[in-house]
């Protein structure tokens, strides 16, 4: 049983019994350290740190901290090394692909303090809303005619990996999608995976569907995502960002952490 559960339990008697904790301390809730990629457009980390500002707002007593893979500072190593307690890694990441699987959990086990890793984003209900609402607020809306409904269809534009089951989720992702929006939603992706998106929307286009939007399965402004906007026929949402149902995701993905720990500690 971990201390962190220790002490919760102890807390919740002591609660119950009307008594102070039995150590006369409250229990540290472990920090939330957001996992981002990194990048060199300047766009990213803005977005990045408008997210973290929108997680703080939702849980104010929740110590909150960014550490990137990657390219800008600070670099999750780094932020491990100053965090003296325990921390849950929460990947800003919408797909289980490498650094999912590799990156992330190498740096977590080089940390002196305990560490969780969360699940990535995606797929999940939240995730879909938020790309969604992104669609709408490019000029989606639902086809009005049954004619209109045919000749519409949307791509789900995503960063892409060499891992299959990065595809899987994408896949999933798009399902998911395609049931909220009522027309196809096929997913293609920016590099290492096929098919591309121009290569999507050819195909699309010969199905007869031409009224095609792209939906911008990533989590911030950059090389890709803007690739990928330019490319659409018709309309392309913007990233992901700092949408409220993106705070909630990485909340929700923190406390299945914690649940999940618990649960196999005890």
């Amino acid at each position: 049983m971990t201390a962190y559960l220790r002490n919760r339990i102890s807390s919740e008697l002591a609660g119950r019994l009307g008594l102070a904790p039995l150590d006369g301390h409250r229990p540290a809730t472990p920090a939330l350290v957001l996992v981002a990629h990194g990048s060199r457009d300047p766009r990213a980390l803005a977005t990045v740190r408008e997210l973290l500002d929108r997680v703080r707002e939702l849980r104010p007593d929740l110590a909150v901290h960014l550490g990137h893979i990657e390219l800008n500072a600070p670099l999750l190593t780094d932020t491990l090394a100053a965090l003296p307690g325990e921390s849950v890694l929460v990947p800003l990441l919408l797909s289980r692909g490498y650094h999912v699987k590799q990156d992330i959990p190498e740096m977590a086990a080089e940390a002196a303090a305990h560490t969780h890793v969360a699940e990535p984003l995606g797929p999940h209900p939240l995730l879909v809303e938020a790309l969604y609402e992104r669609l709408v607020e490019a000029g989606w809306h639902a086809p009005r005619t049954e004619s209109e409904r045919r000749s519409s269809a949307v791509v789900l534009a995503a960063a892409g990996s060499r891992d299959p089951e990065s595809a899987v989720g994408t896949r999933r992702i798009a399902a998911l999608l395609a049931e909220r929006l009522g027309v196809p939603v096929v997913p293609a992706y920016a590099c290492a995976a096929k098919p591309t998106v121009p290569a999507a929307i050819r195909s699309l286009t010969a199905r007869g569907r031409h009224r095609i939007a792209v939906a911008s399965c990533f989590t911030a402004p950059g090389r890709f995502a803007t690739e990928c906007a330019q490319a659409a026929p018709w309309i392309a949402s913007a990233p992901l960002g700092a949408h409220p149902a993106m705070a909630r995701l990485l909340l929700h993905r923190y406390d299945e952490a914690l649940t999940t720990s618990a649960s196999a500690a005890a």
